[in-house]
């Protein structure tokens, strides 16, 4: 089987687990939230859109979590295009790409296996928050050493 990789990915379990802290996390800062939980191939896996969450907020908690496949923050992502003109202007024309604050990619021993993107709270500090929030789960998620 050498032709074949071995990978892991979130589970529907950590991902809903994930999805309930966020939205914990908004109703104890009160916010609404959007919160999105993608699989590494930008595959919905969770999502909640909590009472009083902007509707146009969906799409941009999708975008976060997809922008987040990168490998990094969203936040990072945007602190990296913003210094070159041309990526500046290409970059926002991409579909699914969001360069602002509240996606995370979600890690297992390096390796990316989904990501999480928040959005609809008045401050981008509370969407970062609630995917913090998140995020602090995976601790928990990492795979047992193979015997």
């Amino acid at each position: 089987m050498a032709d074949l990789v071995k990978k892991y990915s979130v589970s529907s379990e950590l991902a809903q687990k994930m999805v309930n802290e966020a939205v914990a996390k908004a109703r104890e800062l009160g916010v609404a939230e959007n919160v999105t939980i993608l699989d590494d191939g930008g595959n919905l896996k969770a999502f909640s859109r909590m009472d009083g969450a902007p509707v146009l907020s969906i799409e941009m908690a999708h975008n976060k979590a997809y922008t987040a496949l990168f490998g990094v923050s969203t936040q990072e992502f945007f602190d990296f295009i913003q210094g070159d003109p041309s990526l500046l202007a290409g970059i926002p024309a991409l579909a699914r790409v969001a360069a602002w604050a509240g996606g995370f990619p979600i890690k297992v021993d390096g390796e990316i296996v989904g990501a999480i993107g928040v959005s609809g709270a008045p401050t981008l500090e509370s969407d970062v928050a609630c995917a913090r929030a998140a995020l602090a789960l995976l601790h928990d998620a990492a795979p047992a050493e193979e015997q």
